[in-house]
């Protein structure tokens, strides 16, 4: 944040704000994908070396299946059933695997989620403040959340992404942290620094940086609203949930075809990694194959499923970030006007 009124708060309670909703909105949407993961596996088993995408609200990581068959591993866990359903698919696992079974797979990918949200979190204010934003979309301050999220976005991807491409070597070829140093050094010499470790980079940006800017507009734009008719000036934490909620559905929604060609692209790129080829196809030769194979259709696959995963997700995310902002803000001033008090 930059300096200006006792009521910002600081660079560490801001990452305090951000950690904390990254860390709940993983353990509260991480459980869905799981089971959403369980369910696929179950009608299209999951074989060796077979890359597919894991979310926990925050991020998408490229997992690869560590056995084949119906009884094949998930991130070492094993795939029962049949499953009934969602609320059947939770009941099985919490009874034969343990209530834990649900969050497997979580604890390796905090470890990226969290720092990228920070980075997120903070680039997005500190391009917001930069940019002279205020607190209303007004006729000349319309584009600045747009550019603000845009580039908060940009550098989050870049930082994240050489990480993203350690843990899935790490993960696909069952590494330990004194090999990976080696694999990373050898993947480097073999197809050079900016294309081994920012491979997949443009289907990611394409997706990802279009969604910020949608997403922050909606949500700056839902929240001006707000505060204009607030008599306290301030979102309650049910507005801030509704407004992320909202914003991130459409979001989703206009860029669902970005977020195909995203997953497309990076499972075909994982599974030639694994499988030791150098020959990527490109991103818009992707488009092109997925066109005259299944139609336009074919971009917009899967929109009530993202919907459904995306908008809580930015809900709970945008929502508890709001409100440990606000208690750091209110925690501030209280001090700030005890030490004025103690002055006289």
């Amino acid at each position: 944040m930059t300096g200006g009124t006792f009521e910002d708060i600081t660079a560490v309670q801001q990452m305090i704000s951000s950690c904390t909703g990254a860390i709940l909105t993983s353990l509260l949407v991480t459980p869905f994908d799981v089971v959403k993961i369980r369910l696929q596996s179950q009608k299209v088993p999951l074989v060796k070396g077979k890359c597919f995408l894991y979310c926990n609200g925050l991020m998408d990581h490229l997992c690869t299946c560590l056995n084949g068959g119906n009884n094949g591993y998930w991130y070492k866990r094993k795939v029962p059933g049949p499953y009934k359903g969602t609320v059947d698919a939770m009941m099985q696992i919490t009874r034969h695997e343990g209530l834990r079974s649900l969050w497997s797979g979580l604890p390796p990918t905090l470890v990226m989620a969290v720092p990228a949200t920070v980075v997120y979190f903070s680039c997005y204010e500190h391009f917001r403040n930069l940019f002279g934003y205020s607190a209303g979309l007004t006729e000349n301050d319309w584009w600045k959340p747009i550019m603000a999220g845009a580039s908060a976005r940009t550098l989050a991807v870049f930082a994240i992404s050489p990480l993203e491409m350690v843990r899935t070597k790490m993960q696909s070829e069952q590494l330990n942290y004194s090999q990976v140093l080696t694999a990373v050094q050898h993947t480097v010499r073999e197809g050079g620094m900016v294309k081994s470790m920012y491979r997949g980079l443009t289907p990611t940006l394409l997706r990802d940086v279009p969604f910020s800017a949608f997403y922050w507009f909606g949500y700056e734009g839902m929240k001006s609203v707000i505060l204009q008719k607030s008599l306290s000036h301030k979102m309650t934490t049910v507005e801030s949930f509704c407004c992320g909620a909202v914003s991130g559905g459409i979001a989703a929604i206009l860029t669902l075809p970005f977020d195909v060609i995203k997953t497309h692209r990076q499972i075909t790129i994982g599974e030639r990694r694994i499988r030791g080829s150098q020959e990527v196809t490109s991103t818009l030769r992707l488009i092109i194959q997925l066109y005259q194979r299944e139609g336009i259709h074919a971009l917009f696959a899967g929109l009530v499923p993202r919907v459904v995963k995306v908008a809580p997700a930015c809900a709970i995310m945008i929502s508890s970030y709001e409100y440990f902002k606000n208690f750091f803000k209110t925690r501030n001033r209280e001090l700030r006007e005890m030490d004025i008090c103690r002055e006289f």
